[in-house]
């Protein structure tokens, strides 16, 4: 008897696990956006951020899981992470950064076209030409791994030994 047929969900593969040569790609296409973020002059925090902010708007729990744990090894603290879903409420985030998440937000949505000419037009009066391409690539590249991702089911690792705060 099918899964669907005892009213259970069918199982999911891992689709980069299934096709790994299309997965390296996806793999070879996001160390080749890193490059350009960090040419353009984009630190790797603000990568983190776009990648955790897309995520969040997505809802990859697994990409959330990873991204958070990269960006506090990349220096980013708790508490911007704590409110980044919220991050046009609050000040504790660069005019540059919230250039860059607004952009990476309306590149997520490619049917919202005011939201795109609004996140551009604040992008180009902050950003450089170099600096939105590289947002909008890694957002696009995010939103492909959440896909991935969210589509195999992938699980969130057991919880680690709590790393202690200041």
């Amino acid at each position: 008897m099918s899964e669907q047929a005892q009213g259970t969900a069918p199982r999911r593969i891992f689709i980069d696990k299934q096709s790994p040569k299309a997965f390296h790609a996806l793999v070879q296409t996001s160390e080749a956006v890193r490059t350009t973020a960090a040419e353009a002059g984009l630190d790797r925090t603000t990568v983190e951020l776009i990648n955790l902010r897309v995520s969040q708007v997505n809802g990859c729990a697994y990409c959330l899981d990873l991204h958070t744990r990269k960006a506090l090894r990349a220096g980013e603290s708790p508490q911007r992470l704590g409110v980044l879903a919220a991050w046009r409420d609050t000040d504790v985030f660069t005019a540059a950064e919230r250039a860059a998440l607004g952009l990476a937000e309306a590149a997520n949505d490619p049917t919202d076209t005011a939201a795109q000419t609004s996140a551009y037009a604040t992008a180009r009066r902050v950003l450089t030409d170099d600096q939105i391409s590289a947002v909008t690539w890694v957002a696009i590249t995010i939103g492909a791994f959440n896909r991935v991702s969210i589509m195999s089911r992938h699980p969130v690792p057991a919880p680690r030994q709590a790393e202690p705060v200041d």
